[in-house]
């Protein structure tokens, strides 16, 4: 059984003021398997002190120095790489593979940063005025159960990167990766008080973050309705603030698709990451004519290639969802769907056939396909956040993209065409943050974040670096 029993303030590892204690499971199996000491607001304000006082000599520092220690944090978290990889599939259940590229990812984002960092020119000249950009001040990052490594280490950077000292408030279920994470940042060397860990309850330390005023800067993963209220949190202080929301993204098969290709790409949109994941392609919009032909190949590719069970086993490509409240959510609107009358092509309530032994009472759900969807169904308009997709027909490519568009978020969305040029004109007016076209990759150097209530600002990239700064403009400064 693992035991969590600190948090970690200026440079050391200490005792939370905090006394209360929170199960930790293994979502595979449904079992407790841990607990961790949670902080409370008072650790979060020793945190905050400690950040703040790091940050006057910590802003001042180098672009040089700034990436020698970001090298530092990449050769650590990398180190741990095999440690990360069992805490995620043990914590959260990432199915081996999907666990794996989460592991790399923890440290192929600080590298990412320092890429961006070693090209950016802090001091540029607009007209008469030298622009400099200025770090904020403390940050606050709080980040989500689904991706915890990976989000830290993604934020800290940028956060480091621009010359801000920072307060991290993990998801309290991601403690061991927290743990891990944290111990590699210690070893890393940095000053006392840069980086604050600080595990605790969103409602009591996230909030303590937000309404804190000497905390500059929120930068937040999460659900819409939580981010609204660090949005209000925050206005007190008039704080800048990142909101990576929630989604609802539309994968629009054109007429002139590949169908089998299409088929593949869209059942990789929409179950990456066991289907928790706020970019997931739920949303699938076919071509009328083309529908029965489309579910068949779907339902084929889904039946052959994404069986859920046991995140150990290797052929396993959905695993369980991360606590018993999100499987019964995902039940819920599996249940939903076939009373609104969508016609279920695949999986259905209830775990998976086959389960047995350690994981015969995980907390798995059915990989699930509904047909016949319209878009004002519960199923199409909700962020499910599980492995559920529907397919919603459509007549012409006008229709198609009024369906894309409505909807209340707008973080990512794809398009397959046969032709770029097409998918490209399709893509210029879809109102999301990103658009994807046959592909379901990846561009960490390209800017990420959404539209509408999807959240406010960008990641990653030269946008992601300059969401820590402002702008300073020092006039009357000649040059010859």
């Amino acid at each position: 059984m693992h035991e969590i029993a600190q948090i970690y303030v200026d440079g050391q590892f200490v005792t939370p003021h905090g006394e209360e204690w929170f199960d930790l499971y293994n979502p595979a199996k449904a079992k407790v398997i841990g607990r961790v000491r949670l902080a409370d607001a008072e650790d979060a304000a020793h945190a905050i002190a400690a950040a703040k006082r790091a940050f006057a000599s910590y802003s001042q520092t180098s672009k040089a120095a700034r990436l020698a220690l970001l090298q530092r944090m990449h050769a650590a978290i990398a180190a741990r790489e095999d440690a990360l990889m069992a805490a995620i599939i043990e914590e959260y259940g990432a199915p081996i593979s999907r666990a794996r590229w989460m592991a790399k990812h923890a440290a192929n984002v600080i590298q990412e940063v320092m890429t961006v960092l070693a090209g950016y020119d802090f001091a540029q000249r607009a007209g008469t005025a030298d622009v400099v950009m200025q770090p904020l001040g403390v940050a606050g990052l709080i980040t989500p159960w689904n991706s915890n490594a990976g989000f830290i280490c993604g934020k800290l950077a940028a956060a480091l990167a621009a010359g801000c000292t920072a307060v991290v408030k993990p998801s309290e279920m991601s403690a061991l990766q927290t743990r891990i994470v944290a111990e590699a940042l210690h070893e890393a060397d940095l000053p006392a008080g840069v980086v604050n860990i600080v595990t605790g309850r969103g409602e009591v330390v996230g909030a303590a973050i937000s309404l804190h005023p000497d905390v500059a800067k929120v930068s937040f993963t999460g659900s819409t309705t939580v981010g609204k209220a660090i949005l209000r949190a925050g206005a007190e202080t008039l704080k800048r603030v990142t909101l990576e929301l929630g989604g609802k993204s539309p994968v629009l098969v054109l007429d002139d698709a590949d169908l089998a290709q299409a088929a593949s790409l869209a059942a990789q949109a929409g179950f990456m990451n066991s289907g928790q994941a706020c970019i997931a392609g739920t949303r699938i919009l076919v071509p009328r004519p083309l529908l029965a032909d489309f579910e068949a190949l779907l339902a084929a590719e889904v039946m052959a290639r994404y069986p859920a069970g046991d995140p150990q086993d290797p052929a396993t490509a959905v695993g369980p969802m991360v606590s018993r409240k999100q499987w019964e959510r995902v039940q819920h609107y599996i249940r939903v769907g076939l009373e609104e009358g969508a016609r279920l092509l695949v999986g259905g309530t209830g775990r998976p056939a086959g389960l047995a032994g350690a994981v015969a009472d995980g907390w798995f759900v059915q990989p699930t396909v509904f047909s016949d969807v319209h878009n004002q169904m519960t199923i199409a308009r909700d962020e499910i956040f599980g492995p559920v997709l529907s397919l919603i027909p459509y007549g012409d490519e006008e229709e198609a993209i009024a369906i894309a568009n409505d909807t209340r978020y707008g973080l990512q969305a794809y398009v397959l065409s046969a032709d770029p040029l097409r998918a490209r004109a399709v893509a210029d007016r879809i109102d999301v943050g990103r658009v994807l076209i046959n592909t379901v990759t990846h561009e960490p150097a390209a800017p990420f974040g959404g539209f509408k209530q999807s959240g406010i600002g960008r990641e990653y990239g030269r946008a992601g670096l300059e969401a820590y700064m402002e702008p300073r403009a020092i006039l009357g400064v000649h040059r010859a």
